[in-house]
């Protein structure tokens, strides 16, 4: 003879709610970065810092920014298609 243990019929524990913040954290640091570039153009434009330095901050900021925008637009195509579900 076999016995099972018999399974609840409750609901599975959902995950906790993200955080808040999180967007406005992301957001932060893409302005972060973008200023770091900034900052590292003025002072080769100064004479204080390298072009390879500003360079590099500058392609960080871009990627960045190009990761962020691509983000965002899969997140509004998501929403669209959700929104465009017929119930």
């Amino acid at each position: 003879m076999r016995v099972e243990l018999l399974q609840p019929d409750i609901a599975p524990a959902l995950a906790p709610a993200p955080d808040a913040a999180g967007f406005a954290k992301a957001v932060d640091a893409i302005g972060t970065v973008l200023n770091e570039a900034t900052r590292a153009e003025d002072a080769y434009a100064r004479g204080n810092g390298s072009l390879q330095d500003a360079e590099y901050r500058r392609a960080q900021a871009d990627i960045t920014l190009s990761v962020a925008v691509a983000a965002v637009q899969r997140a509004a195509q998501a929403m669209q298609t959700v929104l465009n579900l017929s119930v």
